[in-house]
């Protein structure tokens, strides 16, 4: 089905901190890879709190904010899986 899905293994000695910093760094590489090449960030799973930051890698503002329209006509009160699609505009990778 053209599914890449991605394990990345921190090492126990790592810090928190740096393996946050690293893990960020590379996810934030290889996503804009995948939208390079027309993909997307994600398939079955959606795309939740571990990926919602790196949307903006892989869609455009006005395809975003058309997406955000049409989340807010169906979810008005913003009740439905809140803040597991759409990054905080202040949220960057």
């Amino acid at each position: 089905d053209g599914n890449v899905h991605v394990r990345i293994i921190k090492k126990p000695e790592m810090p928190l901190e740096t393996w946050d910093r690293i893990k960020t760094d590379l996810l934030t590489e290889l996503f804009s890879a995948v939208a390079g090449l027309g993909g997307t960030i994600s398939g079955e799973h959606g795309i939740g709190f571990k990926k919602k930051q790196f949307v903006p890698l892989v869609l455009d503002d006005t395809v975003l904010a058309l997406s955000r329209g049409i989340k807010d006509v169906f979810d008005p009160n913003h009740i439905l899986n809140p803040g597991k699609v759409f990054p905080d505009p202040n949220e960057t990778p």
